[in-house]
């Protein structure tokens, strides 16, 4: 090359050069005012904090500022401080199953409870962290699914798999369901890549499958993506348009109007089950109040957490029209194989008690308010040689069922 030209060329570079370096400065200085200002509005003035052995910190926030009353039509809301109604019917709390299979009450706790409690008038709150938004690919998508990441439609033998999104679930449909419930192993399944998911919970779901689906959903997950590390944690999640625009995990967004100064929602639960070892679950149940129209969720056998605004909803605004229950993980297909994220326990279901994960005591909430056994349940997976699904039924766990998978093996490559 001419030497003229390589003087010109090397000019040029000095020239251009502090451009692009300004234009990167820019932009990560508009990330971090971003990043600060939704911080700002996630994180309401604590009256008290509380550092968690597991480095969460929750914010003791009073009930009349947390983030539901940035919705602009919960401005003037009167906070409901109690349900009109609650669904009639046996409900069992969260209990300490032993290895021989007996059953033992023993409420399980969060971790955060070690150090401390919020007072009276308050209710506990995450708090979001720099990092937290940071890992998030964009700061306004942060704490909200994406729009793939909706649950299984109408779960038929033909149905494809839902862009790595992968289930193992009991379901019911052709009724008019108003709440549902369940008692859900804990666990703490392996995951393979920081982007990928795992966790057990139940759907209660309204409207078509394509841009106005309506979902409340409860129940454990395990997500480094969303919490930055490996904990099991206790998770919300609602949308009233598929996962577009609406909704969010726990109190990410504003909508759930919370109650309760105990529980704190996306907060690590323990103790875990383990293998071949003390069984531990999770109680759940999420209804309808017939007077005012919002959902209702209740932790354990005494823990009413709060409650969805029905004006929320669409579809949900009436009743469901499916319910599921099972697991749920995200297959990335890292160098074309599948991942060895694990679901539930990690186990294939035929392992049965203390090696599996189970979820037991399923019910729904019927028009007349009352908690019973579902009919006609079907299941659904999209692969079984990569997590499974098996029914049961008997007298103390009502209808029930184990699931779950190592997810890569042999049989599934």
């Amino acid at each position: 090359m001419d030497m003229k030209v390589k003087v010109l060329l090397y000019l040029i570079f000095l020239f251009i050069s502090p451009l692009y370096g300004n234009t990167a400065r820019l932009s990560i200085n508009r990330r971090g005012l971003e990043v600060k200002k939704h911080m700002n509005r996630l994180n309401k003035f604590p009256i008290k904090s509380i550092k968690s052995p597991d480095g969460d910190i929750i914010d003791c926030v009073h009930i009349s500022n947390q983030p539901a009353f940035d919705h602009p039509l919960l401005k003037n809301h009167t906070i409901q401080m109690r349900p009109n109604y609650h669904p009639e019917g046996i409900f069992t709390g969260s209990k300490k199953v032993v290895k021989d299979g007996g059953v033992k009450t023993k409420p399980i706790t969060q971790m955060w409870h070690k150090n401390g409690r919020c007072p009276e008038g308050t209710i506990p709150i995450r708090r979001t962290k720099e990092e937290d938004l940071m890992r998030a690919n964009s700061v306004e998508k942060y704490g909200i699914k994406k729009h793939k990441s909706m649950p299984i439609p109408k779960p038929q033998p033909n149905l494809i798999n839902q862009n790595g999104h992968q289930h193992a679930i009991a379901f019911v449909e052709g009724e008019k369901y108003y709440g549902a419930k369940a008692t859900i192993n804990v666990w703490d399944p392996k995951i393979q890549q920081p982007n990928e998911f795992s966790l057990s919970q139940f759907w209660i779901l309204g409207g078509s499958f394509s841009e106005d689906l309506n979902s409340i959903e409860a129940g454990w997950q395990v997500s480094p993506d969303l919490y930055g590390d490996n904990n099991t944690r206790l998770f919300t999640y609602w949308t009233s348009d598929a996962y577009q625009a609406t909704g969010c995990y726990n109190l990410l967004c504003s909508g759930f109007v919370q109650i309760n100064n105990d529980i704190a929602m996306g907060a690590s639960i323990y103790p875990i089950s383990g293998y071949h070892n003390s069984q531990f679950d999770i109680s759940i149940l999420v209804w309808k109040d017939p007077q005012e129209g919002n959902w209702w969720m209740q932790y354990g056998s005494d823990h009413v957490l709060g409650y969805w605004p029905g004006f929320l909803f669409s579809y949900l605004s009436d009743s469901g029209s499916m319910i599921e229950w099972g697991g749920e993980v995200v297959n990335s297909e890292s160098d074309g194989q599948h991942t060895t994220t694990q679901m539930g326990s990690g186990h294939f279901p035929e392992e049965g008690f203390g090696k599996a994960s189970y979820i037991r005591n399923i019910q729904i909430v019927d028009e007349t308010n009352n908690l019973r056994a579902p009919k006609d349940i079907g299941t659904f997976t999209e692969d079984s040689s990569c997590y499974d699904v098996q029914l049961g039924k008997n007298g103390d766990w009502g209808n029930f069922f184990y699931y779950g998978g190592p997810g890569r093996n042999p049989n599934c490559p």
